[in-house]
């Protein structure tokens, strides 16, 4: 073959990246088009229920090469992540949240995905707002902070743009789009995650551009935090010594699978005299493994309530 025939043909090859994306699209519309052949005699509401969930990569050390302009990052809100069916809303395990009928009111009947969210350093608060079966004012500080639309087959910037352009036209004070940005260098990334935790944000959230939506993890959606956390149960209190004799001293608690280990550390002397029941998940936070799979400098972060537990906690990182 000449070099100029040869160089034509280079040209029509897709690099790998687009293969990857596409091949995750086709995924993605496969596992679609089963859930509407299974859900074909339900209810347009049924259908929205069974709609993929995605969930996100840690963003690690192999993604520094990564061009950071293909991404638009958004700010990981530490919030009840929520799906909207278009006629309620739901957790991730798909319970009903009891929404008061004027915060939904005029919002656009189609799936959104987002974070019913309060503030930064806010989840326990959120979560007793919006978890309880009977609505009060509370909800007035809450809003759905939108972030994807699981039934639209576009790449995520065209998503990201009809999210934007449903919830202006829907008005709500209650329903907002999740602010997107865009970075070009991995010391800028940094530097924003700096500033974003110093202020008590979690971390940052990284979507490629051309992504398509997928159930399950996504290797086109990260998420960068200076530390992981996951969930366990509390299977005993543990009597502290010193300074905490009369109170709780840590907990031992089991994840998922199997792994017991104990939670000593970011309780604060209330949470330590009132400690979660035994039976109940926690939230901590940690910095990798040992050598025998335990979290590294594991620490209590909050209740995880029931309603709001990822699907069977079978995930140790999130």
């Amino acid at each position: 073959m000449s070099t100029k025939k040869r160089g034509n043909a280079m040209a029509f090859m897709p690099c790998k990246l687009e293969l990857a994306l596409l091949f995750e699209w086709a995924l993605g519309i496969v596992v679609w088009i089963a859930a509407v052949a299974i859900a074909s005699a339900e209810t347009l509401d049924d259908v929205h229920k069974r709609a993929p969930t995605q969930t996100a990569n840690l963003y690690t050390a192999s993604h520094h090469t990564v061009a950071l302009s293909d991404y638009l990052i958004s700010e990981k809100l530490d919030g009840i992540r929520a799906r909207w069916t278009g006629t309620e809303l739901l957790t991730r395990k798909g319970n009903v949240i009891h929404a008061p009928n004027w915060f939904t009111r005029a919002w656009p009947n189609t799936t959104l995905d987002g974070e019913l969210w309060f503030a930064r350093k806010k989840f326990e608060d959120t979560a007793s707002i919006v978890l309880t079966d009977i609505p009060d004012e509370r909800w007035e500080q809450i809003k759905f902070m939108v972030f994807d639309m699981p039934l639209l087959m576009q790449p995520f910037e065209q998503r990201a743009q009809e999210i934007k352009r449903l919830t202006d036209a829907a008005n709500s004070p209650a329903l907002l789009a999740m602010p997107q940005f865009v970075l070009h260098t991995h010391d800028a990334l940094q530097a924003k995650l700096n500033s974003v935790v110093e202020a008590g944000g979690e971390g940052l959230m990284l979507h490629h551009r051309q992504a398509r939506y997928v159930d399950g993890r996504s290797a086109h959606l990260l998420k960068l935090k200076r530390h992981q956390d996951s969930e366990a149960k509390v299977i005993a209190h543990i009597k502290g010594k010193g300074k905490f004799k009369t109170m709780m001293g840590s907990l031992l608690v089991e994840r998922a699978d199997g792994v017991q280990f104990k939670l000593g550390s970011g309780f604060s002397n209330n949470e330590r005299r009132h400690p979660p029941e035994i039976g109940k998940w926690v939230t901590y936070k940690f910095y990798g493994y040992t050598n025998s799979g335990k979290p590294r400098f594991a620490s209590f972060m909050h209740i995880r309530p029931e309603k709001d537990l990822p699907e069977a906690s079978t995930t140790y990182v999130n």
